[in-house]
C-alpha cells in the first residue's frame, strides 16, 4: 500500500529526521578523519573507517530512503557532501596558517588531517556514486517488492552502493601506484567488509525503521519520483 506522509509538509522536517541527518553527516566526516589509520582485520589491511563508522553512513542512508523516501535521502546526501567539503576546506586552510613558535604539532596535524588532491577527489566521487546508487536501488526495490523483504532490499542496495564506492575510490586513488592484483584485492576486501557490516546490522536496521515508521506515521513509496541526483525538489 502506498503511504504518504500525513504530518509533514514539503518544507517541514521532524525531530527524528533532523537527528538521523545529523548522525549521517557525523559518520561521514568522522570516517574521513579516522580513515588515515590502516588497521589489520584478520590479515586484511583496510582503512579504519571501513570497519568503524563509514558503513553506518550506508545504514543511515537506507533508513532515510526506506522511511522518508528518495527525495529526502537525496537532499541529505548532498547536505553530507557539502558538510564534508566544508570540513576539508577548514582542515586545509588551518594546515597552511602559520603556527605559533611554541607549537610543535604541525607535522602530526598534516599527517592526520592533510589531504592529497587525488585522495580527496577519490573520496568525494566515490561517496556521491555509492550513496546515490544505494538510495536509488533501495527505492526501486521497495516498489518492486511492495515494501516487503526489507533485509533483501537493504543488503542488495548496499552491495551495489558499497561495490561502486570501493571501485571508484580505489581506482581513482591508487591506479598506477600499486600493482593490479593488489588493487583488486584492496577493492574487494573493502567491499566485502563494508557489506558484511550491513548484513550484521540488519536486525538493528529493522528496529530503527519500524520505530521511525510508527513514530512518524509514514512509510514512503517513491511512485513517480525521479532518481536523478540533480533533480532537487
Amino acid at each position: 500500500m502506498r503511504s504518504i506522509p500525513v504530518e509533514l509538509g514539503p518544507g517541514q522536517y521532524s525531530r527524528w529526521f533532523v537527528a538521523l541527518t545529523a548522525l549521517f553527516v557525523t559518520t561521514l566526516i568522522t570516517s574521513n578523519i579516522v580513515a588515515v589509520k590502516i588497521v589489520d582485520v584478520w590479515g586484511l589491511y583496510v582503512p579504519a573507517g571501513t570497519v568503524t563508522v563509514f558503513p553506518l553512513a550506508y545504514i543511515f542512508g537506507d533508513v532515510l530512503t526506506e522511511v522518508y523516501g528518495y527525495r529526502r535521502a537525496r537532499l541529505v546526501i548532498w547536505l553530507g557532501f557539502a558538510c564534508n567539503v566544508l570540513a576539508v576546506a577548514a582542515f586545509t586552510v588551518t594546515q597552511y596558517l602559520p603556527a605559533a613558535p611554541f607549537w610543535d604539532g604541525q607535522a602530526a596535524y598534516v599527517r592526520i588531517l592533510g589531504y592529497t588532491p587525488r585522495l580527496l577527489a577519490a573520496s568525494f566521487l566515490a561517496y556521491l556514486v555509492g550513496e546515490f546508487a544505494n538510495a536509488a536501488v533501495l527505492s526501486r526495490l521497495k516498489l518492486l517488492t511492495r515494501g516487503r523483504f526489507l533485509w533483501m532490499r537493504t543488503i542488495g542496495s548496499t552491495l551495489v552502493g558499497q561495490g561502486l564506492d570501493s571501485l571508484v575510490f580505489v581506482t581513482v586513488a591508487f591506479w598506477g601506484t600499486i600493482a593490479g592484483q593488489d588493487l583488486v584485492r584492496t577493492m574487494v576486501t573493502a567491499w566485502l567488509v563494508k557489506s558484511a557490516y550491513e548484513a550484521v546490522a540488519t536486525p538493528l536496521t529493522y528496529l530503527v525503521v519500524n520505530t521511525l515508521k510508527r513514530a512518524e506515521g509514514i512509510d514512503t513509496f517513491d511512485y513517480g519520483v525521479s532518481l536523478s541526483p540533480f533533480h532537487l525538489d
